[in-house]
């Protein structure tokens, strides 16, 4: 079959029909709301080499760190056979963070090993030292349980005591068990949708038009970037603390454009800090890409061919390349939100028509454990905020931005799963920064615990506010506000606390930045 403009398109959507519909499976058999209802998981296909062919659109920040997992894999086993399941999640051989558990296994056609089918999800708990697994830790070993690259399918015949590892060191294991099921699900469907492919159209046939649809990424993505204008662009954001103390954490980005490459150094940025916000260098190239694909104005396949004009910098030891085992778990969330703060107001001063404010630049991470009844419950979720306002208009509210794009818990689902109420939950009105274009508001969110539980809150912005651009005004600042016993406390973007039934816990997400002076 010949390659040209028509069969492109087609095999394009085919690729990611078979991601999409991985990730179609995995949300109907999840057990958690985290994963049901939040969305946040990936699934991509990869070919033999460990290059993403294809992503569905879920997590952005998934977009460089699924395919070092797949390398890590490829490089831990020598051979794989039809039936073979890899399972991993540590952060220092491709993955992100703990509870994001990734599985990899391969597709064979004439006994030829063709492509891998991945996915990535973020389970409620893995262990640690808190419920929740986002700790305010001070190294790998008290976030979790480390899983390298081992094989829970062998041939089709289940590593029951790699299983059941894994599930022993969480606190909601019946969860773990309908989760890490639901993935083996999704990679059933994913490598039967890719076998019909290579019987319908030919492995040659298909293996031709995904070698093409790499270089029509990498060819359109040049042209983005040629779009740029020649020159050095520098910017400097921070984080506001590691959990340990709050403190500035520079985060620099020097962005060189030459023609229709880019190089993003980032040289500049803090040494690795004590601790939970240091991120693996996949977390820092992920960023960068999302930065520049989403400068593109066509959409272009997500795939290897995106990340080949752009080369990303992170100096071993520092806060962007951390040296083992230094604590990680919300570089994932926190801090890959603070790399594409900083690329974008870099890249805002050779564009500044085109990209927009800072957006509320966190996830507001939000995590409770404790006992219902003699049985442990664990629940994970994160929160939106304001978007920043662009030239081309107002900021959204009360959403997700940049690499997160899950969806916010609904209500309903959260109290039906956990003794929790909401009280709360409405737009924080006026959280947006004032421009010719407004920031979009934040959220608020009252959660009162009706059992005694364990809340951890892991947040930025609540002491540097998301910035506006060409006059425009920053947005608000974050809030996060624990009520116990009547006595009202706000306290800092990372924390930790025992409540009672009764108590209560209010998050307040930041507000977008304007853009234009008003």
């Amino acid at each position: 079959m010949p390659v040209d403009a028509i069969s492109l398109e087609v095999f394009k959507n085919l690729f990611a029909a078979v991601a999409e519909e991985m990730g179609v499976t995995l949300r109907r058999a999840s057990f958690s709301p985290n994963i049901r209802e939040r969305l946040d998981f990936s699934c991509a296909v990869f070919d033999a080499e460990a290059r993403m062919i294809a992503q569905a659109a879920h997590i952005p920040v998934h977009l460089g760190s699924m395919p070092a997992s797949v390398a890590a894999a490829i490089s831990e086993f020598e051979e794989f056979f039809p039936g073979d399941l890899v399972v991993l999640n540590d952060p220092y051989r491709g993955g992100t963070h703990l509870p994001d558990i990734t599985m990899i296994s391969p597709v064979f056609a004439g006994g030829d090993l063709l492509y891998f089918v991945a996915s990535r999800a973020h389970h409620a708990d893995v262990g640690g030292m808190a419920p929740g697994s986002s700790p305010l830790s001070t190294e790998l070993y008290q976030e979790g349980v480390i899983i390298p690259p081992v094989k829970l399918r062998l041939s089709g015949w289940m590593n029951d005591g790699a299983m059941d590892l894994i599930v022993a060191n969480s606190r909601n294991p019946s969860e773990r068990v309908g989760d890490l099921e639901a993935q083996m699900a999704a990679h059933r469907i994913g490598e039967s949708r890719l076998l019909d492919m290579l019987v319908e159209h030919g492995v040659e046939a298909t293996l031709e038009h995904a070698a093409a649809l790499l270089d029509y990424s990498r060819r359109m993505t040049e042209a983005v970037i040629a779009r740029i204008p020649d020159g050095v662009y520098q910017f400097r954001d921070a984080m506001e603390g590691d959990g340990q103390a709050e403190f500035e954490i520079p985060i620099c980005a020097r962005v060189e454009v030459r023609g229709a490459s880019m190089t993003v150094d980032f040289s500049g940025s803090a040494p690795q800090v004590s601790g939970n916000v240091n991120a693996a260098p996949a977390i820092a190239r992920s960023a960068t890409w999302y930065c520049v694909r989403i400068l593109a104005e066509e959409d272009i396949p997500v795939n290897h061919g995106c990340f080949q004009p752009v080369e990303v910098i992170t100096p071993e030891g520092s806060l962007l390349n951390p040296r083992f085992p230094a604590a990680v778990v919300i570089g994932n969330t926190e801090t890959s939100q603070r790399v594409v703060d900083t690329v974008l107001g870099a890249l805002a001063q050779a564009l500044p028509q085109l990209v927009p404010a800072a957006s509320q630049g966190t996830m507001n991470n939000f995590a409770v454990g404790g006992f219902d009844d003699e049985e442990q419950f664990v629940y994970y979720e994160t929160l939106g905020g304001g978007h920043g306002a662009s030239s081309r208009g107002d900021g959204l509210s009360g959403r997700h931005c940049h690499m997160s794009n899950t969806l916010n818990t609904p209500v309903e689902a959260l109290e039906y799963s956990l003794p929790l109420r909401v009280l709360r939950y409405h737009l924080r009105a006026g959280s947006g920064g004032e421009g010719i274009h407004c920031g979009g508001d934040g959220i608020t969110r009252e959660y009162e615990m009706l059992r005694p539980a364990t809340i951890t809150v892991n947040s930025e912005r609540r002491l540097r506010a998301p910035y506006g651009l060409r006059g425009g005004a920053a947005g608000l600042q974050g809030v996060n506000t624990v009520i116990r016993g009547g006595a009202v406390a706000v306290v800092g973007g990372k924390h930790v606390a025992q409540l009672r039934a009764g108590d209560r816990v209010i998050i307040e997400t930041p507000g977008g930045g304007g853009w234009g002076d008003p």
